[in-house]
């Protein structure tokens, strides 16, 4: 690769945004903003190195969690230095302008105590909860509806400046068809429009993804095996190669099945049964989600980033209430701005129901 790097015309970033725009949509609420800020600070710390170093470089693999397209690498890394002087900074690339988050300081909590003992008995209840969820199985023609409010911590950088800010939390409203092909999405930090976007598919240039843990359809997960042994193995497989590492990506990988979807009580019973399978998981005697709902949490630390990934439940009820990344330890290079405590994305979820139509909310019951 050539030491002299130029930055991306016009053109490129007009292409770079539409390909941002594919990937970003389908991200959980928050999370494209922070991942974005934190892919341009390591570009610009991977430019200053090949200017001063004739080593090549080898860049930091980020997780895009459940990305709608998978992009190649030099676009994802345009488009999120597009992004960096315009969105993330302001109207006007100069932090000018019009947000679509009201921001402020870095969301920050307590390091609730981690504990490698009860996880197994914890999960085991949980399962049964799970188990005994008789939802309505998803018919053609009609669509899950997930409500959820989230906020989220990034790496803001303004003319050369770096610091923490937060995404105020905000409501979020998905609505995805069985087959995944046809939803819609409101939430303001993907989409500043009140009426939200299409997820619709084929997008604009006509690729229909296939169904898959990475961006698993209604559909899909009734496929999956429901023996939690045979299920752990197929996601080490399908996801290898991906994450920090096998044990921490096989986590992630569950915890965004169970979030903003819809599977099937016996899936769900047995995705607690696999993660409780997963080297490194433990249990966190107090975390709190993004409405200020206490609760314990099932948790596995990320070795390489110092942070912890939290799926809470209700103490009583063992009902998912929600999930939350924590810097636990120090963070390093670019991150480091990043301090213990601080919280980089927070969810809840508050309803999660099927209904007939597209952007159709269901009634609100008691």
């Amino acid at each position: 690769m050539s030491a002299n790097t130029s930055r991306p015309g016009p053109g490129e970033w007009e292409e770079a945004a539409r390909l941002l725009s594919r990937t970003a949509r389908d991200l959980p609420t928050g999370r494209h903003e922070y991942h974005k800020e934190r892919l341009m600070a390591h570009m610009d710390q991977a430019q200053r190195t090949r200017e001063t170093s004739p080593r090549p470089v080898e860049a930091r693999r980020f997780r895009l969690a459940r990305p709608a397209i998978a992009l190649p690498a030099l676009a994802a890394a345009v488009a999120a230095a597009v992004i960096a002087g315009t969105a993330l900074t302001g109207g006007d690339g100069n932090g000018n302008g019009p947000r679509r988050l009201a921001t402020g300081p870095a969301l920050t909590t307590r390091i609730g105590a981690a504990s490698p003992n009860g996880v197994g008995r914890l999960l085991d209840q949980v399962s049964l909860v799970a188990a005994e969820d008789d939802h309505p199985a998803l018919k053609a023609g009609q669509y899950v509806y997930i409500e959820s409010k989230a906020a989220d911590t990034f790496v803001k950088t303004v003319d050369g400046r770096s610091s923490l800010a937060s995404h105020a939390l905000h409501r979020r409203q998905v609505w995805f068809s069985p087959d995944g092909t046809k939803g819609w999405l409101i939430d303001p930090a993907v989409d500043d429009s009140p009426e939200g976007e299409t997820l619709s598919l084929p997008d604009e240039q006509g690729n229909t993804p296939v169904a898959g843990l990475n961006h698993p359809s209604y559909d899909y997960l009734a496929t999956l095996p429901t023996d939690p042994g045979t299920l752990l193995a197929k996601i080490y497989k399908e996801t290898e190669g991906q994450g920090n590492s096998p044990d921490q990506e096989a986590f992630t990988t569950i915890g965004d099945l169970l979030g903003e979807s819809y599977p099937p009580a016996a899936l769900s019973k047995a995705l607690f049964k696999a993660a409780a399978r997963i080297p490194g998981v433990v249990t966190v005697n107090d975390a709190v989600d993004a409405v200020g709902r206490h609760g314990v949490a099932v948790a596995r630390l990320d070795g390489t980033s110092g942070q912890r990934e939290e799926w809470i439940f209700d103490r009583n009820t063992h009902v998912l209430l929600g999930r939350r990344s924590v810097q636990v330890n120090r963070a390093r290079g670019a991150d480091e701005l990043i301090k213990p405590g601080t919280v980089l994305f927070t969810s809840a979820v508050l309803r999660r129901a099927v209904v007939d139509g597209i952007k159709q909310v269901p009634a609100r019951t008691g």
